[in-house]
């Protein structure tokens, strides 16, 4: 009696520990069907790579409906700690740029070709050229601007000595060739302020572009956050179904090996896997003492 409270038991746990290993093994081997005279043996291929396309639909449709849609990702992407970390990553970017000493070209360089920066730079030049070129179509324009700078002249000269010697009434007797002068020629000094300024903008150091212009770096960073939170808002649909998560999903899964899908669930659900496993082990040791008393 006492050998079979010993023996039932541990034959019950040994039986159970079996039965649960093997029926585990059984989901993903064989890898292949199996025949034996032509006949196809049951429960082969195992249950994973005999319904892996359906499977992966499953999980690629679970991940996007669940996990991946729309209302999770933009509470995640828009919630306060995203936006915290994209503020810190915009200063931490502004905070090394103002110990930069590379010149803009310089560092613009390090991060597209020449001939791409020199090709941004001289379509951004032909695009304000361009844009003035409307504006300084107006026949107007050049003498307004003429007038401008002779006033602005003559005031100068009067406030000051020469004033007393009538230098300002010598202005204005060449106020009138001069605003000609310059109505006629306005294109080309703004064409050439605009290079002059251009090169200049190029020719500064990092540090300085950052130092000198720390109003236009706080409405630039507040700029990106507010388009980073109106991307996210307006095109996040647009972007999910452009991707498709469910369909990559599918598509990746579909592309793992077979062994590759075991490894990765064993390494998510090993501690679950083995627990089943000693859990068939414990139900059989219960029922081996069962067993003695049924049979007594």
């Amino acid at each position: 009696m006492e050998t079979q409270l010993i023996i039932g038991p541990l034959v019950g746990a040994i039986i159970g520990l079996i039965t649960n290993g093997i029926a585990i093994k059984m989901i993903f081997r064989p890898l292949y069907a199996k025949y034996l005279w032509g006949w196809k043996l049951p429960f082969t291929p195992g249950l994973i790579p005999k319904e892996k396309g359906r499977i992966a639909k499953s999980i690629g449709n679970a991940i996007s409906i669940n996990l991946m849609n729309k209302e999770t990702l933009e509470k995640t992407l828009l919630s306060q700690e995203m936006l915290g970390k994209l503020e810190n990553a915009i200063d931490n970017f502004i905070e090394n740029l103002s110990h930069n000493e590379q010149t803009l070209q310089e560092y613009l360089y390090h991060l597209l070709s020449k001939r791409e920066i020199d090709l941004i730079i001289n379509n951004t030049k032909e695009d304000i050229i361009s844009i003035l070129q409307k504006e300084l179509s107006n026949p107007q324009l050049g003498n307004q601007v003429s007038n401008i700078v002779i006033k602005h002249a003559i005031s100068k000269v009067q406030e000051g000595l020469l004033g007393v010697f009538g230098v300002d009434k010598f202005i204005n007797l060449i106020a009138l060739p001069a605003e000609q002068l310059l109505a006629k020629n306005s294109h080309e000094l703004i064409h050439e302020l605009l290079d002059k300024g251009t090169d200049r903008l190029l020719s500064m150091q990092m540090c300085e572009i950052i130092k000198e212009h720390p109003e236009q770096i706080i409405t630039l960073k507040t700029c990106i956050i507010s388009t980073y939170q109106k991307t996210i808002s307006e095109q996040l649909p647009r972007i999910l179904n452009s991707i498709n998560i469910s369909k990559v999903v599918e598509e990746r899964i579909n592309e793992m090996d077979v062994q590759e899908v075991e490894q990765l669930l064993f390494q998510i659900m090993d501690k679950e896997l083995k627990a089943i496993i000693w859990l068939g082990g414990l139900l059989g040791f219960i029922m081996g003492f069962v067993m003695i008393f049924i049979n007594k």
